[in-house]
């Protein structure tokens, strides 16, 4: 009992220390917020270091491509190599038919081909063979294969091995093909877009041909027909043209090209005199939707017939070439070469063309 009473002792006299302190520290606060009770304490602040450096935006650099837009582009391969090793089950397939990151797949090949624990392989689905009327080179460009993803070996059998999936792109299907994972892409092609004042030059408005390889863009990741920056297109230059990972290229149109639907006489109106005034006020004959009436002949007055665009078009001198934007190099095959855009100044169309800077 004693015990107990020289701890609750021991208790209330802690209590009423704590008590005096708040006290205190309250009183300190109230003459140092009074007008003539001295300059209130500041807050202490950390000394910065002569040799910390703040990173403004100007020192940020951001890459050309992420990991997704190089693991997951795909490519038009004009040679297809046979279909080799395939993902032919998976270790959830009674509950599931497609397979994401993270789940475990087999692959119809182990140790008596080669395969090894730790190896890693991408995984392609061929979607067919593929030409464009856009192309100027005959034939076939190729097989375009979809990229899916990459898996890792974690056990390997005699016949079979075992893999997780380590990045997906779409879900992955039995029937899925391996494939070797593609060297690395030289620094060249992972180039930076500095931000801030260090942003490139703008685009210019238009330009003229520089005499360097000449292509077209020819399909778009996801069959997409406009495409904006940081998005994915195929090309019809490959090795054959000397193109190389990291090379950049101008994308352009003529003038008078590239719009969604074409109509011979854009100007649809109604016809540009006749029956359009009140009959009462007389405002003009002329609608307000009327069309320009044709030059001035030889006799000093003005034909009927309309002005129309394509006429002017025809007689006007030859024009330069509009620059839409500029592309880098990702990936390169045979015929076709895979790029993402880095920099537009409006949608770029399928049909595009394309020039080595």
């Amino acid at each position: 009992m004693l015990i107990r009473q020289n701890n609750g002792a021991r208790l209330s006299f802690v209590a009423i220390l704590l008590l005096l302190c708040g006290l205190l520290s309250l009183d300190a606060g109230a003459q140092t917020s009074r007008p003539g009770g001295g300059s209130q304490q500041q807050p202490s602040r950390r000394p910065v270091s002569p040799t910390t450096r703040v990173i403004g935006p100007e020192q940020r650099v951001a890459p050309v491509s992420r990991d997704i837009d190089r693991f997951c582009a795909g490519f038009i391969e004009h040679e297809a190599a046979g279909i080799g090793h395939e993902v032919v089950g998976g270790e959830q397939e009674q509950e599931q038919h497609t397979y994401a990151e993270g789940d475990y797949v087999f692959i119809n090949a182990g140790a008596s081909n080669g395969m090894v624990a730790g190896q890693e392989f991408s995984v392609v689905r061929p979607r067919g063979r593929f030409k464009s009327e856009f192309s100027r080179k005959e034939g076939t460009l190729g097989v375009f294969m979809q990229e899916i993803g990459r898996v890792r070996l974690t056990e390997v059998k005699s016949n079979v091995s075992v893999a997780q999936v380590t990045n997906s792109c779409e879900m992955m299907l039995l029937g899925d093909v391996l494939r070797a994972l593609p060297p690395p892409l030289p620094e060249s092609s992972l180039g930076v877009i500095a931000q801030a004042d260090a942003l490139p030059a703008p685009l210019p408005r238009s330009s003229e041909p520089t005499g360097r390889q000449q292509g077209r863009i020819v399909m778009a990741r996801d069959l997409r027909e406009m495409v904006s920056r940081n998005q994915v297109v195929y090309i019809d230059l490959g090795r054959e043209d000397n193109i190389k990972a990291g090379d950049t290229l101008s994308v352009y149109r003529p003038l008078g090209h590239g719009v969604v639907a074409r109509i011979k006489n854009e100007e649809i109106t109604q016809n540009t005199h006749g029956g359009f005034e009140s009959e009462e006020f007389r405002g003009g004959k002329f609608s307000n939707k009327a069309q320009r009436a044709q030059r001035p002949n030889g006799t000093g007055t003005f034909d009927q017939r309309p002005v129309t665009s394509p006429q002017v078009k025809d007689a006007r001198p030859a024009m330069p070439r509009k620059v839409v934007g500029e592309i880098v190099v990702l990936k390169v095959e045979q015929r076709t070469a895979t790029a993402i855009i880095t920099r537009v100044s409006q949608e770029i169309h399928t049909g595009d063309f394309v020039e080595v800077q």
